[in-house]
C-alpha cells in the first residue's frame, strides 16, 4: 500500500462513528493535517470531521505511528469534549513565548464593548489557563507511552475555550470574552482580516491542497497586531523550508464583515 492509502484505511479502520466512515478526501486531509503537526508546522489540530471519540482519534493515531507514517512523540487531547491530535514539543515551545514575550495577541470581544480591544499584559487568569496547559503538556510523557488520551476535564472548567482553542492551535491572534457574563460578542458588523495558510501534500500525481490555518483579526487592531501576525509568519516559513514532505506554503488575506460571528 502506497502512504496515502496506509493513512486512508487506518481513518476509515478507527474513526467509524454512528456508521459513517470518513470519506477518502476527508482522510487524505486529515492526513495532511496530522502530518503537519508532526513536522511542527502546525502545533495542534482540531478533530471536526464527525462524532468520533478520543478514544477512537487515540486509535488511529497509534496505528498511523504503528507504521512509522508519523512519530511516537504525538498524543490525542480531550478538552472538555473536544479532541486534539497534539505535538507537545511544539505546543509547549508556543506557549513559553506566550509567558516569556507575549508572541500572541488576545483580543477582547466581550459583547459589552462598544469595539474589540488588546489584552495587554495578560490577565492572571489567562496566564493562569497557559500555565496549567504547561503542566498538562509536560505530564503527559506517561500518557502518550500507554498510548492513552490525555483528558483534561475539571482543570479546564472555567477557561475560555475559544482562547485555549487559538493558543494550542498555534493562532497569533485569539479572542477571549467574559462567558461568566455572556456567550455573545462585539465582532457583528465588525471588518476581519481573515489570514489562511494552505499547503499541498503531492501523496499522488494530482496532489492535495489543505488549509492548515484559518483566524481573522479586527481590521481596526491591524497595526498593533502587525508585528506578531509578521513574526508568525516568518517562523512558519522557516519550519516549512526545514521539511520537503509538504510542498507549496500559501497565504491569503480576504476582509469580511458578518452579521454575527460564531465562535
Amino acid at each position: 500500500m502506497s502512504t496515502q492509502e496506509l493513512f486512508v484505511a487506518a481513518a476509515r479502520n478507527c474513526l467509524c462513528a454512528n456508521r459513517k466512515h470518513p470519506s477518502v478526501p476527508q482522510s487524505v486531509d486529515l492526513a495532511t493535517q496530522v502530518l503537519a503537526v508532526d513536522l511542527g508546522l502546525k502545533p495542534a489540530l482540531l478533530y471536526d470531521l464527525n462524532g468520533a471519540c478520543a478514544e477512537q482519534v487515540q486509535q488511529y493515531l497509534s496505528s498511523l505511528q504503528a507504521f512509522q507514517l508519523v512519530s511516537k512523540s504525538l498524543l490525542t487531547m480531550d478538552l472538555n469534549g473536544n479532541t486534539l491530535i497534539v505535538n507537545p514539543v511544539t505546543v509547549i515551545s508556543n506557549l513559553e513565548q506566550v509567558l516569556n514575550d507575549s508572541s500572541v495577541a488576545v483580543i477582547d470581544i466581550c459583547h459589552s464593548l462598544d469595539k474589540p480591544s488588546i489584552i495587554n499584559p495578560l490577565t492572571e487568569e489567562l496566564n493562569g489557563m497557559v500555565q496549567n496547559l504547561l503542566l498538562l503538556l509536560r505530564d503527559a510523557e506517561q500518557l502518550r507511552e500507554a498510548e492513552k488520551p490525555l483528558y483534561v476535564e475539571d482543570k479546564c472548567e472555567p477557561w475560555n475555550l475559544c482562547t485555549a482553542f487559538g493558543l494550542l492551535l498555534g493562532y497569533p491572534i485569539t479572542y477571549w470574552f467574559n462567558q461568566t457574563k455572556s456567550f455573545e460578542n462585539c465582532l457583528s458588523m465588525t471588518p476581519l482580516m481573515v489570514t489562511t495558510a494552505a499547503v499541498t501534500w503531492q501523496a499522488d500525481a494530482a496532489g492535495h491542497f489543505c488549509q492548515l490555518y484559518s483566524f481573522s483579526v479586527p481590521e481596526a487592531l491591524l497595526n498593533e497586531t502587525h508585528l506578531k501576525l509578521e513574526h508568525w509568519k516568518l517562523c512558519l516559513q522557516k519550519r516549512f523550508q526545514q521539511q520537503n514532505n509538504l510542498q507549496d506554503l500559501k497565504f491569503c488575506q480576504t476582509t469580511v464583515t458578518l452579521p454575527s460571528v460564531c465562535l
